[in-house]
């Protein structure tokens, strides 16, 4: 028995090493160990965000690099739609009198995300170099969501995940 926990023991020290001299290789699989520590360093993501960062991740994994930026995207929205509801949309409501929603699924339905970062950033969760930066980032995800020539690769992917998940960390430790 002893032996065969040194040598599972082994195998895994084997794993992690194999894992962390083939992350440094700008094509290797390997690359995902250090996103999924950082993923695992985040808490409290709501249930949804978290199983929309998996998928992203799972997509990766497939070598599936559109469909994870989308997937990552989705997953940040839904956090920031989130932080809107929060009060029952009364912050929102009270800049944008006219938005006709009577719910958090009425309104993703009806309001471009465009708009829906910009009304963010008047409420006053991020800032207006944030907000640019979020704009960007829903860019990418668009050429990746829709008919284009962009074909990210697993560095781009990797990257866009980690973007969105640290600037969720970010905006999630504010309080308004």
């Amino acid at each position: 028995m002893r032996d065969l926990l040194e040598l599972a023991a082994r195998a895994k020290k084997f794993s992690e090493d194999a894992h962390r001299i083939f992350s440094v290789h700008e094509t290797s699989l390997s690359r995902l160990i250090s996103l999924e520590k950082s993923y695992k360093s985040l808490e409290a993501l709501g249930a949804a965000q978290d199983e929309l960062f998996i998928e992203a991740l799972k997509c990766i994994e497939s070598k599936l690099y559109r469909p994870a930026h989308v997937m990552a995207w989705a997953a940040f929205m839904d956090f920031m739609e989130e932080q809107l509801a929060a009060d029952n949309f009364a912050k929102l409501r009270k800049i944008r009198p006219k938005w006709n929603f009577k719910s958090l699924d009425d309104l993703r339905e009806v309001t471009p995300e465009a708009q829906l970062i910009d009304a963010y950033r008047e409420i006053g969760f991020c800032t207006k170099n944030e907000a640019k930066a979020l704009h960007g980032l829903l860019n990418k995800r668009n050429e990746c969501a829709h008919p284009s020539h962009f074909r990210p690769d697993l560095n781009e992917a990797l990257g866009y995940v980690s973007e969105l998940l640290k600037r969720l960390k970010t905006l999630r430790s504010r309080r308004i």
